[in-house]
């Protein structure tokens, strides 16, 4: 029996799963770390209630989610103390999550020092980005110093997703086109050819991109400029302002998708032009993916919003027959892991389920593998 145990320690909340091969032997998550009235005082203290209750008898790896890897890590990697201060030295570029993934390593190494502990990256599996997809046009020694590119972000979700698309549609992975749209909270699309990413949405940092719950995704940099001119507003303001009072939660006062809908279908004006602007940058994306790719074989939607809400996924895709996109609606409304095209369509659709957790536990049962031969 393999088993793994899984932490993804977010950015207030610490999700865990411990697997016995495929099957998943116990789950959950604390939620609101940190928070008053939360979860547990800090990421340290939520780690180790988790790992007092749960029975890790003849535990084979722990997988932990680590969301920035820059350009040093391409590949899930075995943590050890010269693994650890590289994660350390990337805080900068994710300076709400690596610190909550560090905290999460470090506990686990403690109290379990004899079990081997796989880092597992958000950003590796856009390493395939070619270089003019990664690169801004900016001057070049200033980028190469300060390590500014497009890095790309929900890595395991895309890959994960992507693999099952393949598998849904009966083909090679190596042969699949797929257009994958991770729609949560924090949302982005990604291009994937042959199951190599070569276009993703967000970038240096999970801002650029699609709306998202609380984030803007793309803006004029020029916003920047005029809100600390204009406005007064000290750099930290605007970096508060673009990724955690924007997006839907900025357009409506609502950050659930759930919620805008609602309101939407409530006669919300401000609810409906959220939608709306939400919906354009996800077609813009798809036709822009679609171009790049030349020939694509399946768009598929997951995550919380990609997964449950049938109207985004009408939306983002109406008026896109002419490229053989089109969504069968009794299909859309059904639920499951499914195909939400019509018969025969050029582009199949789907809807799939992500498991970031499951593909985590999967990388990390590799590295071990490997290490041991």
């Amino acid at each position: 029996m393999s088993r793994v145990l899984v932490l993804n320690c977010g950015s207030s909340s610490v999700k865990y799963r411990l697997y016995d091969d495929e099957d998943v032997r116990d789950k959950g998550t604390v939620e609101r770390v940190g928070e008053p009235g939360g979860g547990a005082a800090d990421h340290e203290t939520a780690v180790r209630e988790i790992l007092a209750r749960l029975d890790l008898t003849g535990l084979e790896a722990v997988g932990h989610r680590v969301v920035h890897g820059g350009r040093t890590f391409t590949e899930p990697m075995l943590i050890d103390d010269a693994v650890l201060a590289a994660i350390e030295d990337l805080v900068p570029l994710a300076p709400l999550h690596n610190p909550a993934n560090l905290a999460g390593i470090r506990v686990a190494r403690e109290s379990l020092p004899d079990v081997p502990q796989v880092a597992v990256f958000d950003t590796a599996f856009h390493h395939t980005l070619p270089e003019a997809a990664a690169t801004y046009a900016i001057d070049r020694d200033i980028a190469e110093r300060y390590g500014v590119r497009r890095y790309g972000f929900h890595g395991t979700s895309h890959a994960y997703v992507s693999r099952r698309t393949a598998e849904l549609l009966g083909r090679p992975y190596e042969e699949v086109n797929v257009i994958t749209l991770h729609l949560g909270n924090g949302a982005s699309a990604c291009a994937i050819q042959g199951g190599r990413s070569v276009a993703t949405s967000m970038g240096m940092s999970p801002l650029e991109g699609l709306v998202m719950g609380t984030r803007s995704g793309d803006v004029d940099p020029t916003v920047i400029f005029h809100l600390r001119r204009e406005g007064g507003m000290t750099v930290d303001d605007i970096d508060d302002l673009l990724n955690h009072r924007s997006g839907l939660l900025g357009l409506t006062g609502a950050n659930d998708m759930r919620e805008v809908l609602a309101r939407r279908d409530a006669g919300d004006a401000a609810a409906a032009l959220a939608f709306d602007v939400y919906r354009r940058r996800i077609t813009g994306y798809v036709g822009a993916y679609y171009a790049l790719l030349g020939r694509v074989d399946a768009v598929t939607f997951t995550a919380g919003v990609g997964e449950h809400a049938a109207p985004v996924r009408a939306a983002a895709l109406a008026g896109l027959d002419r490229l053989g996109i089109t969504v069968d609606p009794a299909r859309n409304d059904a639920s499951g892991d499914r195909v939400i095209s019509p018969d025969g369509a050029e582009v199949t659709v789907c809807v799939i389920s992500t498991d970031e957790e499951r593909e985590i536990a999967r990388e990390a049962r590799a590295v071990v593998a490997a290490t041991h031969h």
